[in-house]
């Protein structure tokens, strides 16, 4: 499984971030019935659960946002993935049905409140990842956002460059129909869910829908 170094700026404003990490060989594909189904039954509990300028007093968004702010992001200009899909949830507007992985990424990060960063691993460069600080020299082009601006936002570092925030993941590792081997990290900033709990309800909706053999998990 792959390494991760943590700079230690974000280890001394969150000093309970624990990161359960997940590696996999899957089949993705369109999301199916049954799965959909689970994530409208998430949709319905947080739309009755949560008042629209509540949700980001939820534990784990709260964290989340916290980091940002120290780190000099502005966390309601780029909202942590979470809290936008929670958001979008609440006001009635629904989130897209995509593949299998996405959804079941989506799912857990609904339930959980946790930013998840999924990400194909064969387009990972090395065998390290380093969570640090973006930069104003980092380019990044956030999936279906363009050039996303990550100074001062926390990001996932490969050989190559920056390929995962918890406001959006990254063209370049994002899961594709081709997607045949997943590195996924549960960022827990501030606890929530127990962390246990959600990587292992993670691996259980991968091996349900999308085929998961050959998995490794680690908690950091």
């Amino acid at each position: 499984m792959i390494d991760i170094n943590i700079d230690p700026r974000i280890q001394e404003v969150c000093p309970e971030l624990h990161i359960g990490m997940i590696h996999a060989h899957v089949v993705n594909g369109p999301t199916c019935d049954e799965l959909w189904g689970e994530i409208e039954c998430a949709a319905e509990e947080i739309k009755q659960r949560y008042e629209l300028l509540e949700i980001n007093q939820r534990p784990a968004i709260a964290g989340t946002r916290h980091l940002y702010r120290t780190l000099g992001k502005d966390p309601s200009r780029y909202r942590v993935a979470s809290e936008a899909l929670c958001r979008r949830l609440i006001r009635g507007l629904g989130i897209y049905r995509l593949t299998t992985l996405i959804d079941v990424v989506n799912l857990v990060s609904i339930k959980s409140g946790y930013a998840i960063s999924g990400l194909d691993a064969d387009r990972i460069v090395g065998d390290t990842l380093t969570l640090s600080v973006g930069t104003s020299d980092d380019e990044y082009h956030g999936i279906g956002r363009g050039l996303l601006n990550i100074e001062g936002m926390p990001c996932y570092r490969d050989a190559q460059g920056p390929i995962a925030t918890p406001t959006s993941d990254e063209e370049r590792t994002k899961f594709t129909e081709d997607t045949v081997n997943v590195q996924i990290n549960i960022n827990a900033f501030s606890p929530e869910m127990p962390i246990n709990e959600a990587v292992d309800w993670m691996v259980e909706l991968l091996k349900k829908y999308a085929h998961a053999s050959e998995v490794e998990t680690r908690i950091v």
